[in-house]
């Protein structure tokens, strides 16, 4: 009898394209707004994700949606699920 594996749910976010690193791999920057823990004011924090473009098809300045994955180098733990727009 074949058992099912049940994996936890993988995170995925939202981002724009900032760079081309190299061959499938592409660096997408997160943004998004927290209160500061003690003053309470808004601030915009962005982060950088090396993510995992399978077959090179990301331009500069395209949304894409990124989902965690196994770590495929030292840096890039996450993988292009698909790219919501276009730059233009």
């Amino acid at each position: 009898m074949a058992e099912t594996v049940i994996r936890n749910a993988r995170k995925v976010r939202t981002g724009e394209v900032i760079s081309i690193s190299g061959d499938k791999t592409i660096t997408v920057q997160i943004t998004y707004r927290k209160h500061h823990p003690k003053y309470g004011k808004m601030m915009t924090v962005h982060k950088k994700l090396h993510c995992h473009d399978e077959k090179n098809e990301c331009g500069l300045g395209d949304t894409v949606r990124v989902m965690e994955t196994r770590p495929l180098s030292k840096t890039k733990r996450w993988r292009v699920i698909e790219i919501v727009e276009r730059a233009k």
